[in-house]
């Protein structure tokens, strides 16, 4: 700990503004208490920013508690509430709010800072989780330390520490944190390379964060120098999101595969969690294709599509489904732009992304579809029907999406559920009586 104090002694400035991302965990927990020691004595200005998921029951309370630990120690807290959700990829779509919240709030302080508490831990697990699936040069080093932005710097001061040396910072200055209870399943990919694969690198060496972190400079350190000499052949063959294939197939094949992951991070920015190496396999087959007008797109959360029309290859931003569909539910159907729903055995979710049914309520078979015009539901516990464009109204559903949402019913097209949004009177509480579960999936990603 005392490292990181002297690395934020050294990095602040008198009377600096920084926005901290602030769950309630232990780690945010102890960035916001390592920051406000210095407060006084650097005279700093520090905004909690904590952002409500509203996926979990004891989200409320987190923030309550957030809230009331700021409070009590002078300290600006500013929060938002995720009201819903409107791609397939959940994680990316509740990144990409996230940020746009610290932003916000980076321009509404003028702010200098964005500090964030990764710490040595999560980079080991982002380095794995992108071994084991793939992923570009600059993806497989993790995530950085310092990232320079136009007006400010998101800042990660935890980077060196583990999460043994948090717990253990928490306990000795007797400071509360709450726990996610998510955290302790292994539904998401991150949860398991935590659970299981973690615990016996640190066994095997106690000290395997310095040794990821190394692995991270290095790969940080050759991607930079790369990418000094990369940018003199992507300027000639990479201009207005085109490429000039001609060109680009006059290079040798490693400076093909980077000069394609350098369009790639462009692309994707700083989701470069988003990329695999089954991108760039994938775009290079199809500029080596017979075909001369051809089209891929990646189901990624971005929506990157590529288009190959003779010479030249075009990546844009995929436009969203708009074409109507109606599908018979067997045991799982996998939706045009919104993930896939499946008929599943049992499940502790009692959020709008799962329903329960009575099969003797309902009209069998049941099936998905996209809008209708005048389209209502009858809303659990609302005593009353409401119209399904007013809830995408009132829920701020975007035009674009709304004519590819799924919409459950059954076969007397009775609306029993409008997955994410809504659950319908045909609802059943976990200690009713029902046969039937039906779940909402979004694709996977990192957590």
């Amino acid at each position: 700990m005392k490292e990181v104090l002297e690395y934020l002694n050294k990095l602040l400035k008198k009377d600096d503004k920084i926005i901290v991302a602030v769950s309630g965990g232990p780690d945010s927990m102890c960035l916001l208490h390592l920051l406000y020691s210095l407060k006084e004595k650097l005279n700093l200005e520090i905004i909690t920013a904590h952002v409500n998921h509203n996926i979990r029951e004891s989200a409320k309370s987190e923030e309550k508690f957030v809230k009331k630990f700021c409070e009590e120690r002078n300290i600006i807290f500013e929060t938002m509430t995720i009201e819903s959700l409107i791609c397939s990829n959940f994680q990316h779509e509740t990144r990409r709010i996230r940020y746009d919240f610290f932003e916000s709030l980076i321009n509404k302080y003028k702010a200098n800072y964005l500090m964030i508490a990764h710490h040595g831990d999560d980079l080991i697990e982002t380095i794995l989780m992108r071994m084991v699936r793939g992923s570009s040069f600059a993806g497989y080093a993790g995530f950085k330390k310092q990232i320079n932005k136009d007006n400010y710097e998101i800042i990660r001061p935890l980077i060196k520490l583990t999460k043994e040396e948090i717990i253990l910072y928490l306990k000795e200055n007797n400071i509360k944190y709450v726990i996610d209870e998510s955290n302790n399943k292994d539904d998401y990919t991150r949860n398991r390379f935590r659970h299981n694969v973690l615990p016996f690198l640190k066994k095997e060496n106690g000290n395997v964060h310095k040794k990821f972190l190394k692995f991270h400079q290095v790969l940080t350190d050759y991607d930079e120098y790369f990418k000094k000499i990369i940018n003199k052949d992507l300027n000639k063959v990479f201009k207005n999101n085109k490429l000039d294939l001609k060109k680009y197939k006059e290079l040798d094949d490693l400076m093909q595969t980077k000069i394609i992951e350098e369009i790639l991070e462009q692309q994707y920015n700083e989701d470069l969690n988003l990329i695999t190496d089954q991108h760039v396999r994938e775009i290079k087959k199809l500029i080596d294709s017979k075909s001369k007008n051809v089209t891929i797109s990646f189901a990624d959360g971005l929506g990157l599509v590529v288009v190959k029309s003779y010479d030249t290859l075009t990546f844009e931003k995929k436009k969203y489904y708009n074409e109507p569909y109606n599908i018979k539910l067997e045991k799982e159907v996998k939706l045009p732009e919104m993930g896939k729903i499946s008929i599943i055995e049992e499940s502790d979710l009692t959020d709008n992304y799962c329903t329960r049914l009575n099969s003797k309520e309902v009209k069998l078979p049941i099936y998905i579809r996209t809008r209708k015009d005048g389209d209502k539901i009858e809303v659990k516990n609302l005593g009353g029907t409401k119209k399904i464009n007013d809830i995408f109204i009132d829920m701020k559903i975007p035009l674009r999406q709304r004519d590819s949402w799924p919409i459950v019913v059954d076969s007397n097209d009775k609306i029993i559920w409008l997955p994410g949004l809504k659950k319908s009177k045909f609802d059943k509480e976990r200690l009713e009586k029902y046969d039937i579960i039906l779940r909402y999936f979004e694709e996977e990603c990192e957590k």
